[in-house]
């Protein structure tokens, strides 16, 4: 593991299997290892009462799941969903299901929100927070959509879609952290990160 060029907890692991939050946090200069947490995704999330206690739920179980194993490490789990309308909006099941997504979303504003989680290996120290941003999504052509959905981007994220990937294109503005839609709020994990070794 290279020196981080950031204050942080060392060793420091990501439970998680998105690039996306791997890229975030590598190029903002952090040193970490990555293992996957063996958890499933929860199949009550149209359920769910709020996001934040939501994300910052999965965010924590992800991150234990992985510590139990690791002894002297600080372990990082974080989740995203799209909140639309009252209703957590997850990952898609398959192209259907991301089209229906993005139809829902067109010409409305909604919130992406992360959780995210630092424990140590018996999950009794923790640091738990989210971040929010708001998003406003212009109304989308439904030859658009079917473009986007012929890249296969939408896979894997949030409300079906990747700012990175669609940028000016869907997204009219954002109101917060751009890293935060991403997948991994930066500012919100600099702040958790220090507290956690100061």
């Amino acid at each position: 593991m290279k020196s981080p060029t950031r204050l942080q907890p060392e060793p420091l692991i990501l439970a998680s299997s998105s690039p996306r939050r791997r890229e975030l946090l590598a190029e903002a200069g952090y040193s970490f290892e990555v293992v996957s947490p063996p958890l499933d995704e929860p199949d009550d999330a149209l359920r769910a009462r709020d996001p934040y206690s939501f994300t910052e739920s999965l965010a924590f179980f992800k991150a234990c799941s992985v510590a139990r194993d690791f002894r002297s490490a600080t372990v990082l789990g974080a989740d995203t969903v799209a909140w639309l309308n009252g209703r957590v909006v997850g990952k898609p099941i398959d192209r259907d299901d991301a089209r229906r997504m993005l139809r829902a979303m067109s010409g409305t504003t909604h919130e992406v929100v992360t959780g995210v989680a630092l424990v140590d290996e018996r999950c009794d120290r923790r640091i738990i927070a989210h971040d929010r941003t708001t998003v406003v999504v212009r109304q989308l052509k439904d030859e658009e959509i079917e473009d986007y959905l012929d890249t296969d981007q939408w896979r894997g994220k949030a409300g079906g879609y990747g700012i990175q990937d669609v940028g000016d294109d869907f997204v009219e503005r954002i109101d917060g952290s751009f890293s935060n839609v991403v997948g991994m709020p930066l500012e919100k994990m600099t702040k958790v990160l220090r507290a956690w070794v100061t």
